[in-house]
């Protein structure tokens, strides 16, 4: 699965953060980046995806494109 972070909708709640540390940070402006795509399992980006209340976070299939999540 692959991971990215809309950083125009995201606000910085940092929800992602908490549920992935090992896979999203805060930058410098307080918006989020994806840091390790791989540091969790898929379960967890989902959660990480499902946590924020922007619908920031992307979830796509590696091999077709298609958008999982939101």
């Amino acid at each position: 699965m692959k991971v990215r972070v809309d950083r125009e909708l995201c606000r910085g709640v940092a929800a992602c953060v908490a549920t992935a540390p090992e896979v999203f940070q805060l930058d410098d402006k307080g918006v989020a980046v994806v840091i390790h795509p791989r540091g969790v399992t898929d379960d967890q980006l989902w959660k990480a995806a499902e946590s924020c209340p922007f619908n920031a976070i992307i979830l796509e299939d590696e091999q077709t494109g298609e958008w999982l999540y939101p």
